[in-house]
């Protein structure tokens, strides 16, 4: 499979961006083009090889970065973060997530997927937009079009659990947390607005991007395979970083959805795209905003 194009970026100097799980994939490729184009990068991870790794990159290609410590399992981890973060952010971009073989639990005993895709993110969001002055991308999945919450079950402690599922439930808690997240930032009476406004939420998605993301069968083997099958249908870490570019910046209302509009939105270049009709639902997203006050503690 040949490289595509890296991302590229308008000139971003005196700019500031917080980008969560930069340190690989599609986030590093987004990482790279803010250096190259001049910006500030706040790259938080939880491992500190990769962070280094990620930092001297990034200054190779002309840009500053701090790399403080977040674990997105640890609600501890999060609200240490939020409080050491001083700075304003032009940008937010909600980007990490995972995937794994089998069921596992947080440090706060959220089902692992549920736990990094959604509650993380959303009380790390909650605790740090005041800071945010422009937009927050959260990254959403396809995988939301087959999902349902559980909201009796939803981190599978009664119900079956398998990864697709999982993933699956995950992302469409993504997708409608954006849309619940919007909502409170268009009320004024809430408060939750930086210094030149509420910052505007948007979503995408990198179509099959071959990442980390996709190392989820525990065997090596089986997932080099995984990798050879469906290289001809997806598409590089930098082109799945494209529909993040066009959310960060593009010229596009709130909640607008961007994702890769070639064969089963896999890979191709960056789209607005409708999500599915339960993610688009009001009451469906305002009972998933209320899942992660509950969980978390946080809210706006």
């Amino acid at each position: 499979m040949s490289r595509s194009p890296s991302p590229q970026l308008p000139d971003q100097s005196g700019r500031t961006w917080l980008i969560t799980g930069a340190t690989n994939g599609i986030g590093r490729e987004l990482a790279l083009a803010l250096a190259r184009a001049g910006g500030s990068l706040i790259a938080p991870a939880r491992d500190e090889q990769r962070a280094q790794r990620l930092a001297a990159d990034v200054r190779r290609a002309g840009g500053a970065v701090e790399t403080p410590r977040l674990d997105l399992a640890d609600l501890a981890s999060v609200r240490r973060f939020a409080e050491g973060l001083t700075a304003g952010v032009d940008v937010m971009v909600n980007n990490a997530g995972l995937i794994t073989p089998r069921r596992r639990e947080t440090a706060d005993g959220f089902e692992m997927l549920l736990g990094v895709n959604f509650l993380g993110p959303f009380a790390l969001t909650n605790l740090v937009t005041h800071r945010v002055r422009e937009r927050i991308v959260i990254t959403g999945s396809d995988a939301h079009r087959s999902a349902r919450v559980d909201a009796a079950d939803p981190h599978f402690r009664h119900r079956r659990w398998n990864p697709a599922s999982a993933y699956a439930q995950s992302k469409l808690c993504v997708m409608l947390w954006a849309r619940a997240l919007q909502e409170r930032l268009d009320r004024p009476a809430e408060g939750a607005r930086g210094s030149s406004g509420a910052p505007d939420v948007m979503l995408a998605h990198p179509g099959w991007a071959h990442t980390n993301i996709h190392n989820v069968t525990g065997s090596a083997v089986l997932d080099r395979l995984i990798g050879a099958v469906t290289a001809p249908f997806g598409q590089s870490s930098a082109a799945g970083a494209l529909p993040l570019v066009e959310a960060a910046i593009g010229d596009h209302p709130p909640l607008t959805y961007i994702g890769p509009d070639g064969l089963m939105h896999w890979r191709g270049r960056p789209a607005v795209q409708q999500p599915s009709r339960l993610a688009r639902d009001d009451r469906a997203a305002r009972a998933v905003w209320d899942l992660g006050v509950r969980e978390t503690g946080t809210g706006l």
